[in-house]
């Protein structure tokens, strides 16, 4: 059986194949790619969220789905239907060495358009993936959703993120704003805010907003103990971009404001909320 963690809880009674699974036709004419959305509907965010962290990647070409009776399959969602799946490397895009070429995995689908198990994808997949190294050729998905059908483009999309998440200048999570403070400057209109984030690994974080008299405000972020007042936002589909506009909580907590007056919280509020105007929604397109 293919052990899932604490993201993805499955009890250890839903065997691969018991006794009241049906088997997916893979017959002549039965093939779909109607299983998975193609590229063009996965955003930036909906692939950081699978690669961040993920061990490994792969391509693959599934052989075999069986659904899984609702009763064995804990915490599905409504409107999915859960699937052991066999199916062979093609490609290691990310990870360790694998033995051999046979995987076998668990996911979650959304039933197609009338309600019925989607049918076996006809192209490869990719798999966002943790590898069992006591039990060769099982995988547990980082995530239920995380098989997305494969192409080239989506291929050089994800390698591009990978690339970013594993620089050695890669920013990491943002957690929480810890501290806000506004400090108004000597002339009418001059002012600076400073907004310092937690991350994941208590490195330090901070975004700097600069106004001057006569110009609009302008900010910049820093992942470093180095305040950066003369830089530029991040450019969107970027992972710092991700990190902010994905993570950054709507709003200020009163709790975080360490300015002298009422009037220096509410420009750092502003500022705040500029920052969040200007870096954008985080759209995601995942079921």
């Amino acid at each position: 059986m293919i052990a899932l963690g604490a993201a993805w809880p499955i009890a250890a009674s839903a065997q691969p194949a018991p006794p009241q699974a049906r088997p997916i036709a893979v017959g002549k004419g039965s093939e779909s790619t109607a299983a998975q959305p193609t590229l063009p509907e996965w955003t930036y965010a909906d692939l950081a969220d699978w690669a961040d962290g993920t061990p490994t990647v792969i391509r693959a070409k599934i052989r075999s789905m069986v659904a899984l009776e609702p009763a064995r399959a804990p915490g599905l969602r409504p409107g999915q239907v859960r699937f052991y799946v066999e199916a062979r490397t093609i490609a290691l895009i990310a990870g360790p060495p694998q033995a051999g070429d046979s995987l076998r995995y668990l996911v979650d689908l959304p039933l197609d358009s009338r309600g019925k198990p989607p049918k076996r994808p006809k192209g490869d997949v990719l798999l966002f993936a943790r590898t069992q190294p006591a039990r060769p050729g099982e995988l547990q998905l980082v995530a239920p959703d995380a098989q997305i059908a494969w192409s080239p483009d989506t291929e050089a999309r994800v390698k591009g993120v990978l690339g970013e998440l594993l620089a050695a200048t890669a920013p990491p999570r943002v957690t929480a704003v810890r501290e806000a403070i506004h400090v108004p400057g000597n002339l009418a209109g001059e002012g600076e805010t400073q907004l310092f984030l937690a991350t994941s690994d208590g490195e330090p974080a901070s975004i700097t907003v600069v106004h001057r008299p006569g110009a609009s405000p302008r900010w910049s972020v820093s992942f470093s103990e180095v305040l950066d007042s003369q830089g530029e936002p991040p450019a969107r589909e970027t992972l710092t971009w991700y990190r902010l506009a994905c993570f950054l909580p709507a709003r200020l907590v009163p709790s975080a404001h360490v300015s002298a007056s009422a009037a220096d919280r509410a420009r750092a509020d502003a500022d705040y909320r500029l920052v969040l105007a200007e870096l954008g929604p985080c759209p995601r397109n995942r079921r």
